[in-house]
């Protein structure tokens, strides 16, 4: 296929006009790179991108990610002139309510888009972790017989994106893990919002990303020969490495009076759209123009393109026949299995069992890992502590793509975001493991899983003051808690070894956003009294009774975790009245019923105790204005784990205490 300079450049421009048009509409929104990488986007979209916009989801498809989200009326434009289920009315409405154009690409919401990306960097971890599940995909799948895996993963960022730390850490772990089904174009206008580049940044991108093991090429973002070339030449790179291409652009391009400033990159240019749609030869006086040549060409683009995935298709089926298991196994990708079967899986722990929580995962992992082959693992160089090594399987490396452990090194924030890109992709079940304290780390990515709602699994480990001699650094006070506050995210705290098979089988049952799993250091007794089935269904429903009342009922006495146990010896000591409620995942008991949630917290018994080795603000929606939460309102200390748990007060005495104090 000849490249159709002409056309292409016709489209740009019109491309430009659309953007203008959207931004000017709602009087805001971001034209810098909509306008400045046009030229970027008519050859993706008008040439190169393997694609097909009537199956958005086609698997063997390239993947085109914005990391740079705020210009998401570049996506916009390019999936509506494609002839993606995006129409003309729905680029009326960008950024309004309800729109499949919102401000910044939203999973879910628009056809064709890849990802959620709104803070800047996220969509290239987002990219890598596709170009990472291409890989593996490659590995499990293709045959010498029929390749059925071979697509890019192309992501497009900006010098925002670029300065980003997650961005550094992810381009890190491409190089080294030897990517080279992944381009990065990065639109190098020199501008970031405040100011020109210059004002904070001197690094020498080229050499940065050399020294990193990438490919490196520079061109003229606004050459649409240039351009093709590029990417072509990156697209048959057999160097074993991720390829860069640094396009120099013009910001706000076509709109003189910002052009090349940071006042081109937000809205500050729609006021002078008049002049620009002039001096670009687009009609003035009619708004979200598109000429009937351009029309045409991607009309005639996207024949070729659905024959190209037709010619796929064949492929498929013929390899599907000659592969049945693989075939098998593909098809369950994304679909969610059975919590029970899981379970079912799961031998019960011996009754003496003193286990770590994250010593029980560790046991619980293995059998799952072998009934989900598609189940993947990852630790922030933590595996020895965080013990989520799949044992039967190599690590994930260039001359082992079949492996299903990933070292991400000490990379937390670049961890949470490739597994998101493994998430979006929707192939591979990604978890992945770091020290529950350094969710801080990870949490901005944490979030946008739980935003877009993608299965994700993070193995959090050391969860508590029980990490003790490590001090207040390495202590999660307040982390369980900010991370119960994120929408959408299931955290569960298991207290002995057959809650911990509960909270594995709840985690990778979900299939509409993530899990977290907070385990302990410590050593845990397995809470016998409680039966088994008790004890890991109750974890499916978010919270069960632990020990149920032996005569009129009083009292209730909540406890998550490590914790658990000294609520049931507080019971032993406070009397018939008492009942003790297991609460391993505050989230997933809000989804009961009214009728399961009042049979475990009957609203007429106001007499309540919580205790958690945490900050107490969230318990107080189950306890209640009349009840007491113990835990800890202020930063840990250096000491083995047991005296700080009695220097702190979260102690059997202190609920005995507390039950006797409450009227």
């Amino acid at each position: 296929m000849i490249l159709q300079t002409q056309l292409l450049s016709q489209a740009a421009n019109q491309a430009r006009g659309l953007a203008m048009d959207a931004v000017h509409a709602c009087q805001s929104g971001h034209l810098g790179l909509p306008l400045g990488a046009a030229e970027i986007g008519a050859v993706l979209y008008g040439h190169a991108l393997q694609h097909n916009p009537d199956r958005p989801r086609w698997i063997n498809r390239d993947r085109f990610v914005l990391s740079a989200g705020h210009g998401s009326m570049f996506l916009y434009a390019w999936l509506h002139l494609s002839g993606y289920d995006v129409s003309l009315d729905d680029l009326k409405a960008f950024r309004k309510l309800h729109s499949k154009t919102p401000g910044h690409p939203e999973f879910h919401e628009t056809p064709g888009v890849e990802a959620t990306t709104g803070p800047l960097g996220q969509g290239i971890g987002n990219a890598v972790g596709m170009a990472v599940s291409a890989k593996m995909a490659e590995a499990h799948f293709n045959t010498p017989e029929h390749t059925i895996f071979d697509h890019h993963v192309i992501a497009l960022a900006g010098d925002g994106c670029m300065q980003e730390g997650v961005a550094l850490e992810a381009v890190a772990f491409a190089g080294h893990q030897g990517l080279d089904n992944l381009i990065l174009i990065y639109d190098a206008n020199e501008v970031t919002l405040d100011a020109m580049a210059d004002k904070t940044q001197s690094d020498n991108t080229a050499m940065r990303f050399k020294s990193l093991k990438w490919d490196v090429q520079s061109i003229d973002g606004h050459d649409l020969a240039a351009i093709l070339k590029a990417v072509n030449k990156a697209k048959r790179a057999k160097t074993g490495r991720p390829q860069l291409i640094i396009a120099r652009t013009i910001i706000g391009k076509g709109i003189a009076e910002v052009q090349g400033t940071a006042k081109g990159h937000g809205e500050g240019g729609a006021k002078f759209i008049d002049g620009a749609k002039a001096t670009l030869g687009l009609p003035v006086d009619q708004h979200f123009f598109v000429s009937e040549e351009v029309r045409a060409y991607f009309a005639s683009h996207k024949a070729r393109l659905i024959r190209q995935c037709n010619r796929w298709h064949k492929t498929y089926r013929a390899w599907r026949d000659a592969n049945p298991t693989k075939a098998q196994l593909l098809e369950t990708a994304g679909l969610a299995p059975d919590a029970a079967s899981l379970l079912a899986a799961l031998p019960a722990f011996p009754a003496d069992s003193k286990l770590a929580t994250r010593a029980a995962g560790k046991a619980v992992l293995q059998p799952l890992a072998a009934t989900l082959p598609l189940l993947i693992g990852g630790s922030a160089d933590l595996y020895g502590s965080t013990l989520n090594h799949i044992a039967d399987s190599p690590d994930f490396e260039p001359a082992t793509r079949t492996g299903r452990n990933i070292r991400f090194g000490i990379r937390e924030h670049a961890m949470a975001a490739i597994a998101n890109g493994v998430a979006y992709d929707g192939l591979f079940r990604p978890s992945i493991a770091t020290f529950l304290v350094f969710a801080d780390y990870s949490r901005p990515s944490m979030r946008l899983a739980a935003l877009a709602k993608l299965p994700v699994v993070y193995i959090y480990t050391h969860d508590s003051i029980g990490v003790g001699e490590d001090g207040p650094t390495h202590q999660p006070i307040e982390t369980v808690s900010a991370l119960r506050l994120i929408p959408g995210l299931d955290v569960i705290r298991p207290a002995d070894p057959e809650e911990t098979a509960g909270a594995f089988a709840a985690a990778l049952s979900r299939t509409d956003g993530p899990t977290l799993l907070a385990l302990t250091r410590q050593v845990l007794p397995t809470l016998n009294d409680v039966p088994i089935a008790t004890r890991r269904e109750g974890v499916l429903q978010g919270a069960y009774i632990a020990r149920r009342e032996e005569g009129v009922l009083t009292t209730i006495l909540l406890a998550s975790g490590s914790e658990l146990q000294l609520a049931l010896a507080a019971a032993q000591q406070l009397g018939a009245g008492v009942r003790v409620v297991s609460v391993p995942c505050i989230e997933r008991f809000a989804r009961q019923s009214r009728e399961v949630r009042e049979s475990i917290l009957p609203s007429a018994i106001r007499r309540r105790v919580s205790i958690e080795a945490g900050v107490t603000g969230l318990w107080a929606g189950l306890v209640g204005l009349d009840g007491k939460a113990i835990g800890i309102d202020r930063f840990g200390l250096s000491a083995p784990g047991g005296t700080v748990f009695k220097e702190l007060g979260v102690t059997v005495d202190a609920v005995v205490q507390a039950v006797r104090e409450l009227a």
